[in-house]
């Protein structure tokens, strides 16, 4: 196999995907305001390369020019979207989120009667 060919057309791949995204994140900055969409933390030109544009439906390929599949986010916010995303993924496959386990301890026993009582404490 031609390692040359493989390296060329994955060089050539790299510098398309980062022209796409030059490209949708120029639009979005031009279209929306400086602001994290979750957080509403607001940016300035020195700090706007930690404003981020995340796809809603997770299509970096879609990108409409109406920018309706965009909304600016820290980087932050970002992560944590995509690790929302990630965790979600992580369910029983039946569109369910398995249930995280539960405590079998009750921090409040015996606090009716306490204040039934009438005791200070």
């Amino acid at each position: 196999m031609d390692t040359n060919k493989l390296d060329r057309v994955v060089a050539e791949a790299r510098r398309a995907r980062e022209e796409r995204e030059r490209d949708y994140r120029a639009q979005a900055l031009k279209m929306y305001p400086w602001i994290c969409g979750r957080c509403t933390r607001e940016f300035t030109r020195t700090n706007l390369h930690e404003l981020t544009v995340h796809h809603r439906n997770h299509d970096h390929d879609y990108n409409p020019p109406d920018g309706t599949n965009w909304e600016l986010l820290c980087l932050y916010c970002h992560d944590n979207e995509h690790q929302r995303l990630l965790e979600a993924g992580n369910s029983s496959g039946n569109g369910k989120q398995k249930e995280a386990a539960r405590g079998t301890g009750n921090p409040f026993a015996g606090l009716a009667d306490l204040l039934k009582s009438g005791d200070k404490f």
